[in-house]
């Protein structure tokens, strides 16, 4: 039997996280019986990685970037045992797909530099260019050489962090894509979001600094007539690729031995 995958969210706000949470399933080609969430406002339980086929961390509020002081108190909490968490990753070289926050914390995991100093993107919809090395990737061979992909995002990695490998860019925003060993991924773009989605956040985040909400209205219009496939297709493969039965009898749930309150 698959293990399932393991979702690790960062968005108080239940209603985003809920979508986010729903859209992964629906581009991931998954049921919820194929996914343990762990919404990280709440806590970040300890977890056993060898009871997951892969890791997928999502966007959200939170800014790699920001002084500690200046940090929300729940990210105070989740981060550390986050980064330790992703140092195991990458050592391991355990399948990851971080999106936005998912790609910024693996940066600063590596030594990179994440801040809002240059590459902050307004929400909407940006063309992505694949790097010359692209379609030697497995989860890119085929994949056009540019698509249009959602983002916003009001920090970034102000150069490729260190060990990875640059998948992909865009002319406001150098770093979109990378790769770190074989299996560890992360995009600044959100793989998962449509035009519902978009519009859902953008009326969640009005308020939040990420645009000007008067124009929240023209941004969730522009989102709809956007034509975004290829980042769905990109999540779907990453999932079916690491989809596989790694020896579990069992597909653990949150109260199992997998993930465990500290």
């Amino acid at each position: 039997m698959p293990k399932p995958c393991l979702l690790l969210q960062l968005r108080p706000e239940r209603s985003a996280a809920d979508d986010e949470y729903h859209a992964i399933l629906r581009a991931a080609q998954l049921d919820a019986a194929d996914m343990v969430r762990v919404q990280m406002d709440s806590g970040l339980p300890e977890v056993e990685l060898d009871h997951f086929s892969a890791v997928i961390v999502g966007g959200g509020p939170s800014n790699v970037g920001s002084p500690e002081e200046e940090k929300y108190d729940y990210q105070r909490r989740f981060e550390p045992g986050l980064k330790t968490l992703l140092s195991e990753v990458v050592s391991r070289d355990f399948p990851y797909l971080g999106a936005c926050y998912g790609l910024s914390i693996l940066a600063d995991v590596l030594g990179g530099k994440v801040s809002d100093e240059r590459y902050g993107e307004v929400v909407g919809a940006q063309t992505i260019e694949l790097a010359d090395c692209a379609p030697e990737d497995p989860l890119l061979r085929g994949i056009p050489q540019s698509f249009r992909a959602f983002v916003g995002h009001k920090e970034a990695c102000q150069e490729v962090p260190p060990n990875a490998v640059l998948l992909a860019g865009s002319v406001d925003c150098p770093v979109q894509m990378i790769r770190v060993g074989h299996h560890v991924y992360a995009t600044q773009f959100h793989p998962e979001l449509d035009g519902n989605g978009l519009a859902l956040r953008i009326e969640i985040y009005r308020h939040a600094g990420y645009f000007d909400p008067e124009e929240a209205e023209y941004l969730a219009a522009s989102g709809h007539r956007e034509d975004v496939t290829v980042p769905v297709e990109i999540l779907r493969r990453f999932v079916a690729r690491y989809r596989i039965d790694r020896g579990a009898a069992v597909a653990p749930r949150a109260s199992d031995r997998s993930v465990r309150q500290r």
